[in-house]
C-alpha cells in the first residue's frame, strides 16, 4: 500500500522559512517524480515543484521560483520542499503527489500559514 505521509508546516511570519517534508512507503523511490502541490481556500490546486529522482533539474513554478527549494533523501524516501522568503499568498495546504502509469497517489496535506 502506498502511503505519503507530509509534515512541517506551521505558522510563519512573512519572510521566514518553513521546510516540509514527505516520507512515501510502498513505492520504489527511485523510480517516481515527486511533487509538491499547494491548495489555497477557493482556488485549485497547483504544482509547487517537482523532481524525478533519476536526475534532471527540479521543476518550479514561476511563483516559488528562486525562493522554495526541493530535495530527494532516496535513502529516507523522503521529499523536502525547502520555503524561504514566505509570503501571505504563500498560505495554502500542501499536498505530496507521486504517479507512476494509472496510478496516482496524495498525501493528507500539511498547513501552511504565512501571517504576522
Amino acid at each position: 500500500q502506498v502511503r505519503l505521509v507530509e509534515s512541517g508546516g506551521g505558522l510563519v511570519q512573512p519572510g521566514g522559512s518553513l521546510r516540509l517534508s514527505c516520507i512515501a512507503s510502498g513505492i520504489t523511490f527511485s523510480l517516481y517524480r515527486m511533487s509538491w502541490y499547494r491548495q489555497a481556500p477557493g482556488k485549485e490546486r497547483e504544482l509547487v515543484a517537482s523532481i524525478l529522482n533519476t536526475g534532471g533539474s527540479p521543476n518550479y513554478a514561476d511563483f516559488v521560483k528562486g525562493r522554495f527549494a526541493i530535495s530527494t533523501n532516496s535513502a529516507k524516501n523522503t521529499v523536502h520542499l525547502q520555503m524561504n522568503s514566505l509570503k501571505p499568498e504563500d498560505t495554502a495546504m500542501y499536498y505530496c503527489y507521486t504517479a507512476r502509469f494509472d496510478s496516482t497517489y496524495w498525501g493528507q496535506g500539511t498547513q501552511v500559514t504565512v501571517s504576522s
